[in-house]
């Protein structure tokens, strides 16, 4: 910036010179040329020889001079008295200047302290046809004009070089910040520095470095280059063609001028490594840089750390990838798709048969081919699912024997592998796989089977380090199989328990036709069940629950919570007062289960209760924690009951509430479980809608329906228990059902034991109306005496004949044994060996005694025998 100002001052110093004598020149130009053509005008002369001269010359002067632009045009004879100046008063007075070389017939220029000041004026004479000089003529500009029109020139002259300063200083910031983004900031010292040190790498760094231009020639090569490729001292400079000593491969790829990464090439006795980059320096044709290496020492030591890398890889994606699910078939696919083609070009797993099933192995099992993996499938390897016993010669029994691996290097010298099967031993071999790996599947010191690894496309064999790779890989898969085994064993056990304990046919009743499915969990069997109870009086109690947790604890406490249902539901409760001992019950398991492991305790179960009458056409349901059923009516209108939650069993101490609703004929009542509605993909909400859609379709029978919900709902892979129960009720109509209002006396007892053989016999059930009158005759008589009005009959003509009596009092009877001396006691004797079955239940009113006897012509419906009661007195009946 210094020497730009200096340059600056000097250049408008010379300018203000230059301008300066510039001016002054042209000034005296000027005055000349105004002076000497005033001298040579036309009557000049004429006008001297007049006797006033300044009269005619004056004016003349005057414009000539504000023509001309100069400041004064002087006219003066030749001693220098003047005739004409632009001040009039000075006309007539000598003229200052110097008049003798202008005498002499010169024209002479000088600058003098004049009447106007400082001037620069030129002197003409004014010479007569004969060559005297009459008279001279003056002209010129006074200095301040002169220094006006320089004035009048240095702004321009300021500007230009403002303006040439501006522009030297902005280009020498930008080229100051361009040199350093480009140096990075650093100075000419630095540079310096900088330099040295590269110029002493490059030469010294144990890589070599080329660097060629866009016409091929060879710009740089550093020392180590040099001796790698065998390049001469004066290389630099040189086509890389025309370099001497350069590798035909080696020139070949410089002059390519394509990206090269990691290529390896031959010089000599070498293995360099080469990599190649395009550069472009300021827009000219690309350049290339290349960097080699000499890897020949270390080709061997990375060769095998680079095996040893990929081997590692391969076996921490086999930790991963190996046992995803608890399968062992699945296991077994995983563990033969891992391996292929990263360390063996074909695997096949072959697993003892009972470990498909989930048992331990004997000594001496048969093997199934599980899983076949390859990179062809034209092989003739043994298929899948083929069972194989393998001769004591084979690599695969002596690995299953000893729990070691054997290692075939050359299977074409392999006989005791041969004499397995010599055709297709000969076509294995023939196909190109030439190497085996025999590795046994040992897991907790028993061996579950053998994982073959075989070799076709590297032509090297197996060696040693490859069979310790091969025990290590299958090692890790071995609890993985181990393990699927032992939860495909007590996944076996617990769905057969599972299955054990659920309905395996559905009871005879005539109050609902029933469908029902039931799917356990691929993950693993839950404790979902599901139950079609008849109930006396032709109802029907439908039971839906679910167990929280899977296996065979699960299973179990199913199983216990099912039978309590059955005990609970043959003391005819209503539905809360079930679920309330159910949830007690639960409540209880859950305390005799403290202190054991963690898996003792029930952890929560759920349940849905519901009992139909058909009679009544009235369904009476509670749930604990379990979802509301769904009832689709005739016409196909589909809704979710709103039936109050209730909390899960075993949590105590909260009530249970009922619904009660009617239900007209073919009305559907359908009862689920969560694993039907819920999933992974969608919440329950949505199952719930697609559950209504899949049932609004009133034209379909359970069975109809129940496949319909399963093609919309039932996961490919459940991971819950899915359990369904679809009841389309019927009704017991009023040709079947008959109901007498009793008298509280005891004379009615004999008009009822009329009105009831009458009714049979409009039945075609004569054959039941003795023991109808006896048992009518003792309940009755019971509800008389011991319990309160009022009393009422009723007869159910169904699949059995029921025997109804009400009465006002909640005191149940019992059946006892009366001694030969007492009087009475012998009613519910009678009443039992004369029924099939008999009982009590409850009503808000009072109580219900029933009895039921078997339909003449029906299974197990044989006649009562009355041989028992043949020493009673007619009073006692």
């Amino acid at each position: 910036m210094a020497i730009v100002v200096l340059l600056a001052a000097a250049a408008l110093l010379a300018l203000v010179l230059q301008s300066r004598h510039d001016s002054d020149r042209e000034a005296r130009n000027r005055s000349v040329s105004v002076a000497q053509t005033f001298a040579h005008s036309l009557g000049l002369q004429d006008a001297l020889k007049t006797p006033d001269p300044s009269a005619v010359l004056q004016p003349l002067a005057e414009a000539t001079r504000l023509a001309a632009g100069v400041d004064f045009i002087v006219v003066m004879d030749t001693d220098g008295i003047r005739y004409t100046h632009p001040q009039p008063d000075r006309i007539g007075k000598r003229f200052v200047g110097t008049i003798e070389p202008s005498l002499a017939g010169r024209t002479y220029t000088e600058s003098v302290d004049g009447p106007l000041g400082k001037e620069i004026q030129a002197v003409v004479p004014v010479t007569a046809p004969d060559g005297r000089v009459v008279a001279l003529v003056s002209a010129g500009l006074t200095v301040k004009n002169v220094s006006g029109v320089v004035d009048r020139q240095l702004p321009v002259i300021l500007l230009a070089i403002a303006t040439g300063l501006a522009l030297a200083t902005v280009g020498t910031a930008l080229i100051s910040r361009r040199l350093r983004r480009q140096t990075h900031g650093l100075g000419t010292q630095e540079m310096t520095r900088m330099y040295e040190h590269h110029d002493a790498v490059l030469h010294a760094v144990r890589e070599g470095v080329l660097i060629t231009d866009g016409e091929r020639r060879l710009l740089l090569a550093n020392d180590e280059a040099k001796r790698l490729l065998g390049l001469p001292d004066d290389a630099e400079g040189r086509h890389i063609g025309a370099v001497p000593g350069l590798e035909r491969r080696m020139a070949d790829l410089l002059l390519s001028g394509r990206v090269a990464t990691d290529e390896v090439l031959e010089s000599g006795d070498r293995l360099l490594v080469v990599n190649q980059r395009l550069t472009r320096p300021r827009g000219r044709p690309t350049g290339t840089v290349v960097t080699i290496r000499d890897s020949t020492e270390m080709q061997v030591l990375t060769s095998r750390a680079e095996t040893a890398r990929r081997r590692l890889k391969l076996l921490y994606d086999a930790g991963g990838d190996i046992g995803t699910t608890l399968d062992v078939v699945r296991t077994a696919e995983e563990l033969a798709a891992v391996a292929v083609p990263r360390f063996a070009d074909f695997v096949t797993v072959d697993l003892a048969d009972s470990v498909l099933d989930g048992d331990e192995p004997g000594p001496a099992a048969d093997m199934r081919r599980t899983a076949v993996s390859g990179i062809r499938s034209d092989h003739p390897l043994y298929p899948c699912g083929r069972l194989i016993d393998f001769l004591p010669s084979t690599p695969q029994a002596r690995g299953y024997g000893t729990g070691e691996a054997e290692l075939v290097p050359d299977l074409s010298e392999a006989p005791g592998w041969h004499a397995q099967d010599p055709p297709r031993a000969q076509a294995i071999v023939d196909y190109g796989i030439h190497s085996l790996i025999a590795a046994p599947l040992t897991a907790r010191g028993v061996v579950l089977g053998v994982v073959n690894f075989w070799r076709s496309r590297k032509p090297e064999p197996f060696d040693e380090d490859d069979l310790s790779f091969a025990e290590e890989l299958v090692a890790r898969a071995a609890v993985a199989m181990d393990n699927a085994r032992r939860y495909t064993r007590e996944h076996a056990l617990a769905e057969t328990l599972q299955r054990s304990l659920l309905p395996r046919a559905l009871p005879e009743q005539s109050a609902v036709d029933v469908a029902h499915f039931y799917l356990p969990a691929q993950s693993g069997v839950g404790g979902d069940w599901f139950d079609v109870i008849p109930l006396p009086g032709s109802r029907v109690a439908l039971v839906v629950g679910d167990v929280v947790g899977h296996g065979l604890h699960a299973a179990a406490t199913m199983g216990r919570l099912r039978t309590a249902v059955h005990n609970f539901s043959t003391l005819d409760l209503p539905p809360d007062e079930i679920l309330a001992r159910l949830d007690d019950l639960v409540h209880r398991i859950d305390h005799d289960g403290e202190g054991d492991d963690a898996n003792g305790g029930v952890l929560g179960a759920t349940c849905l209760y519901a009992v139909y009458d058909p009679v009544s056409q009235r369904c009476t349901m509670a749930r604990a924690g379990h979802l509301p059923p769904l009832v689709v009516a005739p016409d196909g209108t589909t809704e979710i009951v709103e039936l109050p939650a209730g909390p899960p069993l075993g949590l105590g101490g909260m009530p249970f509430e009922t619904a009660e609703l009617y239900l007209r004929e073919g009305s559907q009542l359908v009862l689920y479980t969560d694993g039907l509605v819920e999933e992974r993909t969608r919440d329950i909400t949505e199952g719930l809608e697609l559950l209504r859609a899949a049932l609004s379709h009133p034209d379909r029978d359970p069975q109809e329906s129940c496949r319909a919900v399963l093609d919309i709902l039932l996961p490919e892979r459940p991971t819950d228990d899915v359990a369904l129960l679809i009841a389309r009720t019927r009704t017991l109509g009023p040709d079947r059902v008959v109901q007498w209002e009793v008298p509280f006396e005891p004379s009615a007892v004999g008009t009822l034991r009329s009105l009831a053989a009458k009714k049979l016999d409009e039945w075609g059930l004569p054959e039941l109306g003795f023991a109808t009158e006896l048992i009518l005759s003792e309940l009755i008589t019971n509800a008389l005496r011991h319990g309160s009005a009022p009393v009422r009959v009723r007869l159910l003509h169904d699949h059995t004949l029921t025997c109804e009596v009400w009465d006002g009092s909640s005191t149940a009877p019992h059946l006892r044994y009366a001694a030969t001396t007492d009087e009475g006691g012998r009613g519910l004797f009678l009443v039992a060996q004369l029924s099939e079955h008999w009982g009590t239940r409850y009503t808000p009113e009072g109580k219900v005694i029933w009895a039921e006897q078997a339909l003449p012509g029906a299974q197990g419906g044989a006649a009562p025998s009355l041989a028992a009661f043949l020493d009673l007195d007619d009073d006692d009946l």
